[in-house]
Order: structure tokens, then sequence, then C-alpha cells
């Protein structure tokens, strides 16, 4: 999650803008019933994105169609169901039966603060779909050790992470691209205090990397780490993907492989083992091609997956159950 784009609780957050791209992504369908408009709901939900792009203009916040149904199920490896986009409100189960009508089973509910975390934990309790990850994201970590704040936050962390519905710590890491160097430290200390805690509980490690990709991995190849590791949204080149590869570092590949001017990323996406690929949506964020800027939701992992097949080159129910294999070795079974 782009955590720190101007996001507030019943406020405004981040936009992505418009992209081309000429791999065919299946037949689409219309738009799951739960997420039109005249499903809106009159409150705002627990967290809202803006209605404008980082230019200023309007956003399109109209919900994509669905596309055709996946020949066997893969989940989605990182979602916000708690993050509301545009005037819908949709609810977790509304949520998870559009996903599983295209071939979506599950998802991995992904905590940012003390607050994503606790809602992570109570779907992933009342619904059988949903796994749960918690964690401090690393730009609220720099803002928490402001107000001294930050460690009482790990430790409720901490405590989350013992229930067996969490499956995975996370998101942390290092945010270069929001946080400064005044914020840094807090974020590094942070970052080590998650991987202490994933550790303990045995669960995956779930990274935010963005911009800093090199002191990401001088941090894992310092520390002890947890059996399963995992780069969320991974934004890396080729170069890193064999880091991952030589390290069994698992690649988690978002909406954003499918952008025009994402050519380092289908590069890496070529390079990594095929064992240690994941995909994710990161919703409501990053959705793929062609929808790209307009809001997001598990139900479209499969217009990612099938980008991710055919640039490949693979068959589609083959690539599917590695992806599902995959997932189920890192977080175990729903």
């Amino acid at each position: 999650m782009p955590r720190g784009e101007q996001t507030t609780k019943k406020g405004n957050a981040a936009s992505m803008s418009s992209s081309k791209q000429h791999l065919d992504t299946g037949q689409t369908f219309g738009v799951p019933q739960a997420y039109l408009p005249a499903e809106a709901a009159a409150e705002a939900g627990p967290l809202s994105r803006s209605t404008r792009d980082d230019a200023g203009r309007k956003r399109n916040t109209s919900y994509p169609p669905a596309p055709e149904p996946l020949p066997y199920g893969v989940p989605d490896n990182h979602t916000h169901l708690d993050f509301r986009d545009g005037s819908v409100h949709v609810t977790v189960a509304q949520a998870l039966d559009a996903a599983n009508a295209v071939g979506v089973p599950g998802v991995i509910q992904v905590g940012c603060d003390v607050e994503s975390s606790e809602f992570a934990v109570r779907a992933a309790s009342e619904d059988p779909r949903v796994l749960a990850a918690v964690a401090i994201h690393p730009n609220d970590a720099s803002r928490l050790a402001e107000s001294d704040d930050l460690d009482a936050a790990i430790a409720r962390i901490d405590e989350l992470a013992a229930h067996e519905r969490v499956r995975a710590i996370g998101e942390t890491g290092l945010d270069y691209f929001r946080t400064q160097e005044p914020g840094r430290p807090a974020q590094e200390h942070s970052f080590r205090e998650h991987i202490r805690i994933a550790r303990k509980h045995s669960k995956a490690l779930q990274i935010h990397d963005r911009d800093a990709h090199l002191d990401v991995v001088r941090v894992l190849k310092d520390e002890k780490l947890p059996e399963r590791v995992v780069f969320h949204c991974f934004s890396g080149d080729a170069d890193l993907a064999r880091i991952c590869n030589e390290n069994g570092w698992y690649l988690s590949f978002s909406g954003t492989v499918t952008f025009k001017n994402s050519t380092d990323l289908r590069e890496a996406l070529l390079v990594a083992k095929p064992e240690l690929v994941l995909v994710e949506t990161d919703a409501p964020f990053l959705t793929p091609h062609p929808y790209r800027g307009r809001p997001n939701a598990s139900y479209l992992i499969p217009q990612t997956v099938r980008f991710m097949a055919e640039t490949l080159g693979v068959g589609l129910e083959e690539y599917c159950r590695t992806l599902a294999d995959n997932t189920e070795r890192v977080y175990g079974a729903f």
C-alpha cells in the first residue's frame, strides 16, 4: 500500500495515472453488483482515497468490469479491504463474493497500523476466506516515533501476531520515497522489530520496499529471518530478482507489472524463479491495465495473472496452479 500519499482516516489518499499495454487480458464481464454506484453507503469507510489525482484532475472512481474467471483459483496475496475508493462501500463478504466469482478464493488482508491490523484479525476471524497480516507501515513508523508511540504500537503488533489467523507480519520495511532522512532510523528500527516478531511467531514477513532496495537487502542480510520472506508489490529490477532467487525470497507482483513503463518489472518477472512468484492487488491501489487510475479490488487479480502468464509464455491454468501452490506454501491453507 502506498501509505503516506495523503491518506487520512475518513479522508484522502493517493492516485495513479493512466497507461496502455498491448497484451490481451481476456474477456470482461459486468461490474460486480456490490461495486456499482447504486450500492453507495451514506457513511464514509475507515479510510478513503482522493477523488483527484496528483495533478488535481478528477479521477474516474467507477470500478472496472469483472474479468473472465480464472481456470484455477489464485488468492490475492495483499489487499486492503478496509480502504474505500470513491462513493461505493463494499463489505468484506461482498468483496470476497465478487473475487470468488472470478476464481480468487481468498485474500491476505494487510494491516498498516494498529487499527487496520486489528481490523485484519477480525476479518480473518469472521470469514474463512481471509487471512491476516499485521504491522506498522514504515511511513507510520516514522510518524509514531515523533510522538514516542512507536514502541507501544509494535508491542500491540506482537500481541496480534499470536493469533492463529495471522499468517504474516507486514507490511513493514523501508520507504525512502515518502520519508526523508530524519525519519529513516525509526523505519529501520521498526523493520528490525517486525522481523523479530515474524521470527518469534513463525510468520511470513511481508516487506514494503520503496526506493530503498539496497538498505532493505542490507537489513535482511543482517538479521536472522523467518522462513518465508515476501517482497510485497515487488518494485525492483532483474538484479534484485536474482538476489531474491539466491536467498529464497518471494516476489509478489501487482498490477504495476502491466503498466507500459514497467519494463524493469517485466524483466524481473522473467528472471524470477517460478516457485518464488506471488500475485496481489494492493487494492484499492495499482489497478492493472487498461484500468490504471480507477479503483482496484481483489476481483481484478485475473487481469494481472493473465498478463503474467502471457509475458512468460506459459499456459494459464498451469500458471494459476503454480501461483496457488506458492501462496499456500507461504501462508498455509485458508
